[in-house]
């Protein structure tokens, strides 16, 4: 506190220093071009002028010294009061830092939630622009009937390159849909796994069937015919409920993808 006070008179010594130097000057060079009377009157205006700016002076250092001497009295109280606003402070940036983290973390998740919409959304759209040509949409899937033929297991792969698989029949709608497409094709059936134990390609179970009358029979008396495990949809000469037939698996066919969208 001392040397703050010892600094604020250095300050108001030079200040009235400069103020007198600044005075004097001025009385010279206005003697020096001014006559007796001028040069006079001009000192008293001076005179007047210094004092008036040495009161200034003097009030401010009785200003400067009062808050000076009331901080020092003051600054043991004010110290625990400062402290316990500062921890005030510091408790309620912390709580708003914790909130600002929460809703970083929950719109972080939700841009990535979104994502992953978008994502999935872009993937549906390839997929629509890919059916856009050979492809037909029933309900809520799209089916694509090739031109060529190709075995059970090249027919399977060729659809799974195209973001499919072989058809798998869950209704007799969807049947008598395929059916009027009119191509003796390869559906997603077979048992080659298990002999008799029949399977869609996605692994699940055979639930309902439309086996035309007597198959599937695994080629029946004929050796010639070796193992049939694999099922065709036979829409040239059968009726559309009762048209699958089993087949062997290395014959060429048509074939029927399914994409579900």
């Amino acid at each position: 506190m001392a040397s703050y006070i010892n600094k604020q008179v250095i300050e108001l010594n030079k200040v009235t220093e400069e103020n007198r130097n600044r005075a004097t000057r001025s009385v010279k060079t206005d003697t020096h071009l001014s006559g007796p009377e001028d040069s006079g009157r001009r000192l008293y205006r001076m005179v007047a002028v210094s004092f008036g700016m040495l009161c200034v002076l003097q009030v401010t250092l009785n200003i400067s010294l009062r808050l000076v001497y009331n901080r020092g009295m003051g600054d043991k109280t004010n110290v625990t009061a400062e402290k316990d606003q500062l921890q005030t402070s510091f408790n309620t940036l912390a709580k708003e830092k914790d909130q600002l983290q929460t809703s970083y973390n929950t719109l972080t998740e939700e841009r990535d939630q979104q994502k992953r919409e978008n994502n999935d959304l872009m993937a549906k759209f390839s997929n629509l622009k890919q059916t856009a040509e050979g492809w037909q949409k029933f309900e809520s899937s799209w089916y694509f009937i090739s031109t060529e033929t190709k075995t059970w297991r090249e027919s399977s792969r060729d659809c799974q390159e195209r973001g499919a698989d072989l058809v798998i029949i869950n209704s007799d709608k969807e049947q008598e849909f395929l059916f009027g497409l009119n191509k003796r094709a390869w559906i997603g059936l077979t048992d080659s796994v298990t002999e008799g134990t029949w399977k869609w390609v996605d692994g699940t179970p055979l639930t309902i069937s439309h086996w035309y009358p007597q198959q599937p029979d695994n080629g029946g008396d004929n050796p010639a015919n070796g193992e049939e495990d694999c099922v065709e949809l036979n829409t040239e000469t059968w009726l559309p409920v009762k048209a699958w037939n089993d087949q062997s698996c290395l014959d060429n066919r048509h074939w029927i993808c399914e994409k579900v969208v």
